[in-house]
Order: C-alpha cells, then sequence, then structure tokens
C-alpha cells in the first residue's frame, strides 16, 4: 500500500481520470491495492477516494486542445500546443515556479548534513539513469573538480550493479531518480544499502524506492509535461552541494576556487 500511496502522489491526474484497471496496468500494481489503500486512509472505496483528486480538475479549461504543465504551485495551462513559443514561455514560468518552491525549502533539506557525509566519504559513486543520467553525470564532474574523488556509475560495460560491487568500506551511493524510477538505480541501490554502504537519495518524495534506509534524502519537485520532467530544481540542488563543498574544500585548504572553473 505504500508503493501504491506513492504511485498515487506522482499519478494524480491518472488517478483522477482513469479506471482501477488503467491505474492497475500502467503501475504494474492490482486493482485490489488501491481499494485496500483507499479504505485504509478512511474512504468508504476507491471512488471516494478518486473524488478527492477529480475535484481540482472541475475548473480545468474546457478546450481540447488545452494542455497542461503541471509543477509545485499548480498546473500552467498550454491552451495551443502547437504554438511552441507559447509552449516555451509556459514552460519557463512553471520552471521558475518549481525553483521558486525548492528556493523555499531549502531550509527544510539536510544540505549540511548531506555535504558532511560526501566530505567524510572515501569515494563517491553517483548512479541516476534514463532522465537522472546528466544530473549524476553533472554532479560527478563537479565532485571531480572540487577534488573530491567521484566514480559515476553508468551500467555501460557492464551492469550497474557489477559496479556497485566494487565499492568499498567507508564509500558512499549518491542515488538519482524520480518518477518513473529508473528500476536499474533501484536495483544499485538496494546492492549497496544490502552491503551496509551509505546512500544519500536525491529524488521527489520520502517514500521513493531508492530513499529507504538513506543517510539523507533530499526531495525536489521539477515541472512536467505529458511525462517530460525539467531538470532545472534537480540541477539546482545538486549545483547548491556542489558549491557548498567547493567551498568547505577551499576552508580546509585543498582547493583554489579561482582555479576551478567549474
Amino acid at each position: 500500500m505504500l508503493e501504491a500511496g506513492a504511485w498515487v502522489l506522482d499519478n494524480q491526474r491518472i488517478v483522477a481520470l482513469e479506471t482501477l484497471t488503467v491505474m492497475a496496468l500502467k503501475s504494474k500494481l492490482t486493482p485490489s491495492t488501491f481499494v485496500r489503500l483507499a479504505k485504509a486512509i478512511g474512504f468508504a472505496g476507491f471512488s471516494d477516494m478518486q473524488k478527492l483528486f477529480r475535484a481540482p480538475l472541475h475548473d480545468a479549461y474546457p478546450e481540447s486542445l488545452s494542455e497542461r504543465i503541471s509543477h509545485s504551485h499548480g498546473d500552467e495551462v498550454v491552451h495551443d500546443p502547437a504554438d511552441l513559443r507559447a509552449v516555451g514561455q509556459s514552460f519557463c514560468r512553471a520552471n521558475a515556479a518549481s525553483l521558486a518552491h525548492l528556493s523555499g525549502r531549502l531550509d527544510e533539506l539536510p544540505l549540511d548534513a548531506a555535504v558532511d557525509q560526501i566530505m567524510a566519504a572515501r569515494t563517491v559513486h553517483l548512479i541516476g539513469m534514463d532522465r537522472s543520467f546528466p544530473v549524476a553525470s553533472y554532479f560527478s564532474y563537479a565532485l571531480r573538480r572540487a577534488h573530491i574523488q567521484a566514480i559515476q556509475v553508468t551500467g555501460i560495460g557492464s551492469l550497474a550493479s557489477d559496479q556497485i560491487s566494487v565499492m568499498k568500506s567507508g564509500d558512499l551511493l549518491i542515488s538519482i531518480s524520480f518518477p518513473p524510477y529508473a528500476q536499474a538505480t533501484i536495483d544499485a541501490t538496494s546492492i549497496a544499502r544490502a552491503a551496509g554502504h551509505k546512500v544519500i537519495a536525491i529524488t521527489n518524495s520520502p517514500i521513493s524506492p531508492i530513499a529507504e534506509d538513506a543517510v539523507e534524502v533530499l526531495t525536489v519537485d521539477d515541472a512536467e509535461l505529458h511525462g517530460f520532467r525539467s531538470l532545472t530544481g534537480v540541477l539546482s540542488l545538486v549545483q547548491t552541494l556542489a558549491i557548498g563543498l567547493a567551498y568547505r574544500c577551499r576552508d580546509r585548504g585543498d582547493l583554489d576556487l579561482d582555479l576551478i572553473n567549474a
């Protein structure tokens, strides 16, 4: 039911508009799981819970061509998806809202604790597949520029799980994944966790499948249009961590920031 609850939160539009059968197909969970979830929360049944998600759609634009970009402050309406200029402007506004949301939540995130864990690690391993691959790639690059030993787990040339198996005592895994979560990332994170390695999770929710038993969980929301998710917020988050690490390294005499050029 925890998995079903996480899926419901990540797919509210599907919950509002589709049947239990469609939800089961998309989530790979059974319809009865969602029914049990609704009853466990306190609803009489699934249809009563579904009304909760349908209510915000009552004021939706009726035009068949209109689309919505979902983000942390609500939905940005795109009246004509064929107008790329309008789509771009709407997506920029949605990204700006996502950044504003992140900015307002930075005090809630364990940024200093995450930096402490990275600084204390022998080697930092980073994994992010599919949409999260460029985030992991940038973060590993930025860490190396800050003179922190970092290895990106790519799954290229060998399985990601095989690359995780070379982690040694004192190593740290930074796992990055967002819905739909990459199975390779979930599996690699589970292997690292089972081997006793510390994990920092960068994801969308505290109940994300990569957040289980993580020493720190950093959550971030990004704009989305038809499953195409922005990277604006999560890249801003990892840049914040990278710059914080660079200043730490400078303060202990390991780095000349004037020469970093990252």
